[in-house]
């Protein structure tokens, strides 16, 4: 089957999801009640699959490794971090923390600062490996839960009702004027990783191979980390951390369409990543009736995979 029809599969069955999941149960005396609730909720979602998808996608492809993601390297905990920070330093009631727009504009400006500092030392040697880079994850990730287990104990009770809900993936409490917000920064994202997606494509090849066919590799993984962080933001501050992810859709999206075109690969895998985070909410408020939570599920399969791939030493 051709990737185009693919694309199209997708996009029909993600239209599908969305619309099941806003028109169940709609009647006329009750649709804008519901239909005021609904759709924040799969905006987000569908925002924050995108986000999810499209960052890891081109992480992996600056990295040049198929197992790395932005979650895996510890951007979600900084982002819950930061959140901590904040209300601890200035109180649940501060405008820092009370209003969302600011507070996503200050999170994501201390989020894109420490990430271009890390990587543009990282970047600028010349002995760069996986192994490295992993190893960086994980002692920053360790680092920043510590931090935010540490200030979540100290922090006054009546204040932690406001960093909770940034600390773990929910899909039932959106807040609907951030949704609405973060619409137009994930589009000029999305639209710029397009734009860029000719030299990604060249940037798979290799840094060395890259550079010697005339790409500014160094400007260019500046630019994907910035736009990376800033959609990492996004997705976090959105539906909060969700840590395997990434990392099941775009395998999933390498395993399914046979093109290795950036342009291609981005929509192809926000498209499945529509799909399956829509879909899995979906299921788990309709047939497991809240049993459970998407990101549980999400971080068990994912957390398997994981390890499989390190098992596996599938590096490359």
């Amino acid at each position: 089957m051709r990737d185009s029809i693919k694309i199209v599969l997708l996009a029909v069955a993600a239209l599908c999801i969305c619309a099941l999941f806003i028109g169940k149960g709609l009647t006329v005396d009750n649709y804008q009640f519901f239909l005021s609730r609904r759709i924040p909720k799969v905006l987000a979602i569908v925002l924050a699959a995108i986000a999810i998808a499209s960052s890891s996608l081109v992480f992996q492809t600056i990295t040049n490794n198929r197992i790395l993601t932005p979650s895996v390297l510890g951007f979600d905990s900084l982002y819950v971090m930061i959140q901590v920070l904040l209300v601890a330093a200035f109180g649940g009631f501060s405008a820092l923390v009370i209003n969302s727009q600011l507070n996503f504009v200050l999170s994501t400006v201390i989020m894109i600062v420490c990430a271009m500092t890390l990587f543009s030392f990282y970047f600028r040697g010349r002995q760069r490996n996986i192994f490295t880079l992993l190893l960086i994850g994980i002692v920053l990730s360790s680092l920043f839960s510590s931090v935010t287990g540490f200030f979540t104990m100290v922090t006054d009770p009546d204040e932690f009702t406001f960093i909770q809900g940034s600390m773990f993936a929910s899909f039932n409490n959106i807040n609907n004027e951030l949704v609405y917000w973060c619409v137009i920064p994930l589009l000029l994202c999305g639209s710029f990783l397009i734009r860029l997606s000719s030299k990604l494509d060249v940037m798979w090849l290799g840094i060395d191979n890259a550079k010697s066919l005339g790409i500014n590799t160094h400007k260019l993984i500046m630019q994907v980390m910035f736009v990376i962080t800033l959609m990492v933001s996004i997705s976090t501050a959105l539906v909060g951390p969700i840590l395997f992810f990434g990392l099941i859709v775009v395998a999933l999206t390498r395993q399914i369409f046979t093109g290795y075109q950036h342009r291609l690969l981005i929509v192809a895998s926000s498209l499945l990543a529509v799909v399956l985070l829509s879909g899995g909410q979906w299921v788990v408020e309709n047939l497991f009736d809240f049993d459970t939570t998407i990101s549980v599920i999400i971080n068990f399969v994912g957390g398997g995979y994981f390890l499989l791939l390190l098992m596996n030493n599938k590096f490359d």
